[in-house]
């Protein structure tokens, strides 16, 4: 499964990719904003750091204008991803996008299968089902990527499936038992996943023991 990064933060993204743990970044208007850069500029800084997709969204709700968008911010570097709102002007535009553009799309706040079965349809390079807010509203929000996975197995679909407002660990546990393709977390969520007790107790033992030997390495 690849990991992306959720964020817009430049030094959290130089740091994971730095860790060689990174395959991509997605951004959105409100990570733009927290950054606190100006989108073209933010979003050509991580192009620059990291090689994998970078998902650069479109503000506009009609076809023409996401059209326009689209086109400045394909401008900006070869790895961007086109984010596009899963409405029929959003489909309508990854359609476009994939097929004369030639460029990757990334169609996000998917919240049903279906949606995400005219997402796929439409050739989205990715599909953006959002867990964490399906289980705000009490459904467990995993049932979705199961859905989805089967229903993009049925047609062989190409679309990934990236799993996004992950909020736990469990959640990226869950989406790789279920065999999505992606998931994106904050970078706070990745550098938890190497955490448990054990390891901390573990190699607390071994340093302990080793420094009873009195020898060092080197």
């Amino acid at each position: 499964m690849k990991f992306f990064v959720d964020t817009a933060d430049v030094k959290d993204i130089r740091e994971l990719n730095d860790l060689g743990l990174l395959d991509g970044v997605t951004t959105n208007p409100s990570l733009i904003l927290k950054s606190g850069g100006k989108i073209a500029e933010v979003t050509k800084q991580i192009c620059d750091i990291v090689k994998g997709p970078v998902s650069a969204e479109v503000t506009a709700t009609e076809y023409a204008q996401m059209m326009q968008q689209a086109k400045v911010l394909a401008e900006i570097a070869d790895n961007v991803c086109i984010k596009v709102p899963l409405t029929l002007d959003g489909l309508k535009a990854c359609k476009t996008i994939r097929t004369e553009m030639k460029r990757m799309v990334n169609v996000t706040l998917c919240f049903s299968a279906n949606q995400a079965l005219l997402a796929a349809k439409a050739g989205a390079s990715f599909i953006s089902p959002f867990v964490g807010r399906i289980d705000d509203t009490g459904i467990d929000g995993m049932e979705l990527i199961q859905e989805i996975r089967q229903i993009y197995d049925n047609y062989d679909f190409q679309t990934e499936i990236l799993v996004a407002s992950v909020r736990t660990v469990n959640h990226v546990k869950q989406a790789a038992l279920i065999g999505a393709d992606v998931a994106t977390v904050p970078p706070a969520t990745l550098k938890a996943l190497v955490k448990h007790p054990l390891t901390d107790k573990g190699l607390e033992q071994f340093l302990a023991d080793w420094a009873k030997t009195g020898q060092t390495i080197g």
